[in-house]
């Protein structure tokens, strides 16, 4: 019988978690927030000059590989 933490690894397999999926997800939104911010500015405008590029380093940047490092402290 699997105990509770191989059924929260079940879907991935690479040791991913649901926690490492949620995070990962919210990296992929950042980024589709970040090229629409980029795409709905005027040239010179905060929208696309400031708030874009901010919202797409940090899901390439931080939120993107803390999804892939992060491990809980029960799994250590």
């Amino acid at each position: 019988m699997k105990n509770k933490k191989d059924n929260n690894r079940l879907l991935i397999g690479m040791g991913m978690t649901r926690e490492n999926l949620y995070i990962f997800f919210a990296g992929i939104i950042s980024i589709i927030l970040g090229y629409l911010a980029l795409a709905a500015g005027d040239t010179y405008d905060t929208l696309s000059l400031s708030i874009g590029p901010v919202l797409l380093a940090l899901g390439y940047v931080v939120i993107l590989p803390l999804s892939i490092m992060y491990r809980s402290r029960s799994d250590k």
